[in-house]
């Protein structure tokens, strides 16, 4: 008992969110990259974060869905009218439409199947956001794979247990950990630009900080700091998944609405294609809280006078 109260209190102090980032602003030179293992898993760790991303503290705002979220169904439809992975895709596709269109009237976006590395990818271009669905099988908890997806798994790609790791829709198939890394870095590169700042939002990899997360998360936090090494001007931000539950609340009435909100467009989107959902668990369990660290790698990038004055501030 003791120690896990004393874990959640540095957790706490650890990981309030930096005030430098928070007085930072709007970055017209930045973008800023969400990699999700799974179609929820941005709204319920890394918000609102990203809702101020996607209404103007970022030039762009870049949504990467590793897997296909399909819970060993593959392209199965648990006897639902439509497959779990499509269900999830919608979900995620919504709520990011939903930000986007916040401050807006809704738009028009584009929606095409580009290649990276070789592997073409399903990619959702809509105002200043871009999302992508790379649809590898999710890997269960513990990273050992289901049946019915042949016991496929991000960490038993990286472990060399899996020689290939196959999209479940047959869209490609990555060969090896360094082929999917690659791949990575490919969109990374692409979807920057000329932007002097990446933003990595990740899934935290420290035990002490965030322990029994999802393999999946895990693996793919290491994939896209692999993907961005050696990158000038990356930043890395670190949040509390499945962890953040054993937290307190942390964020203000108006920081719970922002991400309240995004979770609930995103299960009202698996719900128009049929899928059930499990809101009560999860609003019960994530909601309210957003717990991160940052930690800014070194590089060639200037930073502006603001965001300086804000980090002199924050000392």
């Amino acid at each position: 008992m003791f120690r896990a109260t004393a874990r959640a209190v540095l957790a706490a102090a650890l990981l309030a969110a930096s005030p430098a980032l928070a007085a930072e602003g709007a970055r017209p030179d930045k973008v800023s990259f969400y990699f999700a293992a799974h179609q929820d898993d941005w709204q319920l760790f890394m918000n609102p974060s990203a809702f101020r991303d996607v209404i103007g503290a970022a030039a762009k705002t870049v949504f990467i869905h590793v897997t296909a979220g399909d819970a060993g169904l593959g392209t199965g439809t648990g006897k639902r009218k439509h497959p779990l992975y499509l269900a999830r895709d919608n979900g995620a596709e919504q709520a990011v439409r939903f930000m986007a269109d916040a401050e807006a009237e809704p738009g028009s976006g584009t929606a095409s199947t580009t290649p990276f590395n070789g592997h073409p990818i399903y990619r959702v271009s809509y105002r200043n956001t871009v999302s992508y669905f790379l649809r590898v099988p999710d890997g269960s908890p513990l990273g050992t794979g289901y049946v019915h997806t042949g016991f496929q798994s991000l960490k038993r790609l990286a472990d060399g247990d899996n020689g290939t790791l196959a999209a479940v829709d047959g869209s490609t198939a990555y060969h090896g950990w360094n082929d999917l890394v690659g791949t990575l870095r490919e969109i990374i590169r692409r979807e920057r630009g000329q932007a002097r700042l990446v933003q990595l939002n990740v899934a935290e990899l420290d035990p002490h900080i965030n322990p029994g997360d999802h393999s999946d998360h895990l693996m793919t936090a290491k994939a896209a700091i692999a993907a961005a090494r050696d990158l000038p001007c990356i930043r890395i931000v670190s949040y509390v998944d499945y962890a953040s539950s054993k937290l307190p609340e942390n964020l203000d009435p108006h920081e719970r609405d922002m991400q309240s909100s995004v979770f609930a467009v995103t299960l009202a989107g698996v719900q128009a294609l049929g899928q059930p959902t499990s809101w009560r668990h999860y609003d019960r369990s994530y909601v309210g809280r957003n717990y991160f660290r940052v930690q800014e790698e070194p590089g060639n990038c200037a930073l502006p006078a603001t965001e300086i004055a804000a980090r002199r501030r924050a000392r």
